[in-house]
């Protein structure tokens, strides 16, 4: 119907007692100014192109300075969102600096990129000679063999699966190394340097800032040093150089113009100076990782870790009973199960007494640990090889109570190792990682058990407890059983459905997963 076409009677809009909806993106802000205009919806009756006209960077800062800080409206830091390229740092760092439930971002994927020239990180090992020269001999032996089962395998796939007629040679050879490095990633050590980009509120960035300043690891403590920092220095431009170019053009031509065009299109641009300018390092965190870490260490330490499962779906458990277990199990290596029955058989006033440990230094604006997201329906103990966790990381919602580091579970070996004949070499290099892990480990340096977590290979596995929903664990089912995905999560996802459905076996059908069992055509991606 044309604009001058006047509806019937039937199909006649209601009318309206002032303007139509408007709605329109908006693009050119600063972040902490666009979040000042957002946030004065609430407090003033501007349009948004109203506010956004009359703000400068100045009056943002008073604004944030004076709701921000001074009553904790944290909320306002969710409308400004900053972009992020964190490059250079090392597997470890950045699965403990990803590990944000409102985190939204990419990292260096061990499938489409060869690592070979990727470089380590390398601890400050002060004046112990040795225990820096048993770390570079170790991490330089993992990237050989990274390399030579890299070749081997993609040799070994393209031996056994011919290139189909119809498919280009480039493509073939892509997707054939892809596969290869699904199987030599197990080699990476966790010192391997990575990138990674990420988009996040302020809000999230000032938590993640937080606590990683608080962390054990020195890497990670600089790495939120870096963050803080790049919020409040002037951010990379990315039209900087054609700016430049149109402003000496401009010079030329009206010199008058060029300076006033200078100022506006080459001006520095800080994403959060002033969001940013007081996270530090969490009290909260430090204190109570300190004390749980003790109480674990007290209640667990003469017991041996019990065997478990792959994925184990956990009995539903009193709140009390949920909490306490779960705030031991982030600070130990033992299975939920295992942890539980220590939880269970203790007096009623000392499992509150962990459950206060959890609470006892959380300051005025501190969150409550994630610990106490607590009463979920399904709930998976899951230990897998830490390339698999990687991926399984993605999953932010779902709760993820994440344990440590360690060589004390073993190493999971992809089968295709075994049958190219490379099984008593694979198992050579990970005991020589793993006898490397613990001579590191054992030295009297305060940072030796840190330290020694980077030479552990991404065949090692790791335990995580995940707490989520019916329909989370249908998606993680559903997305990671298929058959273009890595084997390793294949499996957790699929031993996820079997456990739901073997409890639940009325909910079976609605799980539309694909059997891991069946072959795979390792050419479709």
């Amino acid at each position: 119907m044309s604009s001058s076409s006047k509806p019937n009677d039937s199909t006649e809009a209601p009318a309206r007692h002032g303007p139509s909806t408007d709605v329109y993106a908006v693009h050119g802000a600063d972040p902490e100014v666009l979040a000042y205009g957002m946030a004065k919806y609430s407090r003033s009756a501007l349009s948004m192109r109203e506010s956004l006209a009359e703000l400068n960077e100045q009056k943002a800062e008073k604004f944030l300075n004076t709701f921000y800080f001074q009553y904790g409206h944290r909320s306002i830091a969710d409308l400004a969102h900053l972009a992020f390229a964190v490059e250079r740092l090392s597997i470890l760092a950045a699965t403990i600096a990803v590990d944000e439930p409102r985190w939204d971002g990419q990292e260096r994927s061990t499938r489409y990129q060869d690592f070979q020239k990727s470089g380590y990180f390398v601890p400050d090992f002060a004046e112990d000679a040795g225990a820096c020269a048993l770390y570079r001999e170790t991490v330089d032996l993992l990237f050989a063999e990274y390399r030579h089962f890299s070749e081997d395998m993609f040799g070994y796939l393209r031996e056994r699966t011919p290139k189909p007629d119809d498919m280009k040679q480039e493509a073939y050879e892509r997707t054939l190394h892809a596969r290869a490095f699904d199987l030599s990633r197990y080699l990476l050590p966790l010192a391997t340097n990575t990138s990674l980009g990420q988009i996040v509120s302020a809000r999230t960035l000032e938590t993640q800032v937080s606590r990683l300043l608080s962390d054990t690891h020195a890497e990670v403590r600089r790495l939120g040093e870096l963050l803080k920092q790049a919020a409040r220095d002037a951010s990379y431009n990315v039209s900087h150089a054609g700016a430049r170019e149109l402003v000496q053009e401009i010079q030329r031509e009206c010199p008058a113009v060029a300076e006033r065009t200078g100022k506006f299109l080459l001006r520095e641009v800080r994403v959060a100076p002033t969001l940013m300018k007081y996270a530090e390092p969490s009290p909260y965190g430090i204190e109570t990782r300190r004390e749980l870490t003790a109480a674990a260490a007290e209640l667990l330490a003469a017991i041996a870790i019990q065997p478990a499962p792959l994925v184990d779906l956990l009995d539903a458990d009193p709140l009390e009973v949920e909490l306490a277990t779960t705030l031991l199990y982030q600070y130990s290596h033992h299975p939920y199960r295992q942890i539980r029955e220590v939880v269970e058989a203790l007096p009623e006033a000392q499992r509150r007494e962990v459950i206060d440990l959890g609470l006892r230094h959380r300051g005025r604006h501190d969150e409550v640990s994630r610990a106490y997201c607590a009463g979920q329906q399904f709930r998976f103990d899951i230990l897998m090889d830490i390339g698999g966790f990687r991926d399984m990381h993605r999953h932010r919602r779902c709760v993820q109570i994440v344990q440590g580091y360690t060589a004390a579970h073993g190493y999971d070996a992809p089968p295709e190792i075994g049958s190219a004949g490379l099984t008593a070499r694979y198992d050579s290099v990970m005991a020589r990682a793993r006898a490397a892990v613990a001579e590191l480990a054992a030295r009297a340096s305060e940072d030796a058990e840190e330290q020694s977590q980077y030479v552990i290979p991404l065949a090692f596995r790791k335990r995580t407890l995940f707490k989520m929903d019916l329909s989370e664990a249908i998606y993680i089912s559903e997305l990671r059983t298929g058959a273009a995905g890595h084997f390793s999560y294949r499996n957790v996802a699929y031993a996820m459905y079997e456990a739901v459905a073997k409890r639940y076996p009325a909910l079976a059908k609605y799980f539309r997963v694909t059997d891991v069992r069946e072959p795979v055509d390792l050419l479709k991606r």
